[in-house]
């Protein structure tokens, strides 16, 4: 299928003008029916379809994202949520953009700061892709000081830049989870000694 490019004569404005609708006293709506009997309608020429065979549009870049429950399934696997979303935005807000659960028992009203940094109900541990994430902030080194480093707090931590890719796996609220992760560099570290 092509696509028509159409070109309107002069002639198909004047009956417009000729009605004068943009006086503010009078009404938008006129009583009288616009006459376009005078129009002129012609093709100029078609645009021919492109080949689909010569190459696919590039897919935008974005950051995927594996968001794991703190709470197990019943069969005792963990309750994994996939998403992905474009970079240079607050962790936060791609959690409840994407209905992530962040807050948990906080999540009602006056419970949490909405985002200000000073109530640390939305820490998260990141368990892969801090390389993606901006370094800690002195909002995060002050209500993290006693946490592991790798845990973040979501309303301060941006993840990558517009045009970043990549995977970022995150735990939510890590200090109730009922689970313990054994990373692989660990493991190998405690065989060889």
């Amino acid at each position: 299928m092509s696509l028509l490019q159409l070109q309107l004569s002069s002639h198909a404005f004047t009956s417009l003008s000729s009605h004068n609708i943009t006086k503010p006293n009078r009404a938008l709506y006129s009583s009288k029916t616009l006459n376009f009997g005078r129009t002129k309608v012609r093709a100029v020429g078609t645009i021919p379809e492109t080949d689909s065979d010569t190459s696919e549009p590039e897919e935008p870049p974005y950051v995927g994202f594996a968001f794991i429950s703190s709470v197990l399934l019943p069969d005792g696997t963990p309750d994994i949520h996939y998403r992905s979303a474009s970079g240079g935005q607050k962790l936060r807000n791609i959690m409840l953009d994407t209905n992530i659960d962040l807050y948990g028992p906080y999540a009602r009203a006056l419970l949490n700061c909405g985002g200000g940094g000073t109530c640390a109900t939305c820490m998260v541990e990141v368990l892969e892709g801090t390389e993606l994430l901006n370094p800690r902030t002195d909002k995060e080194k002050e209500k993290l000081k006693r946490k592991p480093k790798n845990w973040r707090l979501a309303c301060q931590t941006i993840v990558g830049k517009p045009d970043s890719t990549g995977a970022v796996v995150i735990q939510q609220l890590p200090e109730w989870k009922g689970h313990e992760w054994k990373y692989g560099k660990d493991e190998e570290t405690e065989s060889s000694s």
